[in-house]
């Protein structure tokens, strides 16, 4: 049985992200009461993050000295990554992708939504390599992975044949859906929309007509913008349209994607964003927790809520100075700042 624990201090509270000074009090894993205080200890305390959308296997091909576009770089069967995927051993494979997880948990992530590679081995593969760490993979399979995952990853709806037999049956099977759509270009958005996915990936180049369908139909975006920039498919600040997309009312989740190009650390990507897309701290902060849906509950603190937060000491750097917590939290934290992480692996 778990001791009670009880963290104080200026806390991140509820979907909204309110800065309030709190006792959090922790009994099983779970939030039991949040409490207000007058002052707080200078500590800082955050919803854990997710990342949206990642493919950790390429962990083994990580900055492997080539360049190219995205369809030699990355598209299926025949891209350098899947190359590379092919001729890497089981044993290197899982330990690569045990050593990006053990960083992300590191900097605060305590789950991602993985497309995972190499049917039903693959899927296995990262179960293995996520065992025993407090970490919670949702993976989407393929190539038959899908069958023992937890739900179907498309590489684009251009790029498979019979996507709509697996769809079929992935639906059938109660599983979730996810699309790569709109990362070259806009053409395969309407057609990932017909499936009426659970989650499209990138999003890059859609319309504002598209954008206002996956508002209207309730279908969260997970946006990998550095990976975009990396790629070469933006160079512009206008794609992925991050703004429209928060304008028009979308769910908007930060992934990192393909770890040969980009490391998976959300506090980086975090940075990122507010930086090249000038896009509010508090929805910035918000994308980076909000993937978590997809783990079973969100991370958000609440009462009642399992227990998915990081403190930060800010006192032992510069952050000490700051007058504006969040804000400092999306532009300036890392990893060194992190006190400890509370993570609940059970959701009951």
């Amino acid at each position: 049985m778990n001791p009670t624990q009880i963290l104080s201090g200026l806390a991140l509270i509820g979907e909204e992200l309110a800065l309030r000074p709190v006792d959090i009090v922790i009994d099983e894993g779970r939030i039991t009461a949040i409490d207000e205080r007058t002052r707080a200890p200078p500590i800082w305390i955050c919803p854990a993050f997710f990342n949206a959308h990642t493919h950790l296997a390429d962990t083994v091909a990580m900055d492997c000295g080539s360049t190219g576009d995205l369809d030699s770089m990355v598209t299926p069967p025949d891209g350098l990554k899947h190359r590379l995927l092919a001729t890497a051993s089981s044993a290197d494979l899982i330990a690569a992708m045990r050593a990006s997880v053990a960083g992300m948990i590191r900097s605060g992530t305590f789950g991602c939504a993985d497309f995972r590679e190499g049917g039903r081995n693959g899927v296995h593969a990262l179960q293995r390599a996520a065992t025993g760490l407090d970490f919670l993979p949702v993976i989407f399979g393929r190539d038959g992975g899908e069958d023992i995952a937890d739900g179907l990853g498309v590489s684009s709806t251009r790029d498979v044949e019979g996507v709509e037999q697996q769809v079929a049956a992935a639906r059938n099977a109660g599983k979730r859906i996810a699309f790569h759509a709109g990362e070259r270009d806009n053409e395969d958005v309407d057609a990932a929309l017909s499936f009426e996915p659970d989650l499209l990936i990138h999003m890059t180049h859609a319309t504002k007509k598209q954008i206002r369908a996956c508002a209207e139909q309730e279908v969260p975006i997970a946006v990998c913008p550095r990976s975009n920039w990396v790629l070469g498919v933006t160079a512009s600040t206008r794609y992925p349209p991050l703004k429209m997309m928060l304008e028009l009312g979308c769910t908007v989740m930060l992934g990192t994607d393909n770890v040969m190009f980009v490391p998976p650390d959300m506090f980086s990507e975090m940075a990122f964003v507010s930086t090249i897309y000038k896009i509010d701290p508090k929805a910035v902060l918000r994308s980076a927790v909000a993937g978590s849906r997809f783990a079973g509950a969100p991370f958000f603190i609440r009462k009642g809520a399992r227990a998915a937060l990081f403190t930060l000491d800010p006192t032992h750097s510069a952050l000490a100075f700051s007058h504006d917590p969040l804000t400092s939290i999306v532009k300036r934290a890392q990893l060194g700042t992190i006190g400890n992480n509370v993570f609940n692996l059970k959701t009951q």
